[in-house]
């Protein structure tokens, strides 16, 4: 089957809708040496008040790893949403949790870069 083909199919089967997509960011993130067991470990174990946090908030995610570098896409109804979220203590409580596997700057905060949009595509767009 053509590349062309498997991606149409795919959208077809996806059950995300345009309007259902507010907001969409990227970043990457760097695990501290040899820690990706213990991160992923913790994310299977995801805190249950964090769980619930973003769903009320309508916040889904996925993370990519290759070779120490974690590539986060997530997705909100809206700007709104990922303040609420970032305002809540579980929040800042799971931020100081992960910095133990992450990179971090002098004072212990997780460094992060957000990734610009460089191409968007049928419910992205």
């Amino acid at each position: 089957m053509r590349l062309i083909d498997r991606l149409s199919a795919a959208a077809k089967k996806a059950s995300v809708h345009k309007s259902q997509i507010m907001e969409s960011m990227g970043l990457v993130l760097r695990l501290k040496q040899g820690a990706y067991d213990e991160y992923k470990r913790r994310h299977d174990e995801l805190w249950p008040e964090l769980a619930q946090a973003l769903e009320v908030n309508e916040i889904s995610m996925v993370i990519y790893c290759l070779e120490g570098l974690l590539f986060v896409h997530q997705v909100a109804p809206s700007s709104e949403a990922w303040s609420r979220m970032n305002q809540l203590p579980v929040t800042a409580r799971w931020n100081c949790f992960m910095a133990e596997v992450l990179e971090t700057d002098d004072n212990g905060n997780v460094i992060f870069q957000e990734l610009p949009l460089t191409f968007a595509f049928g419910s992205f767009k």
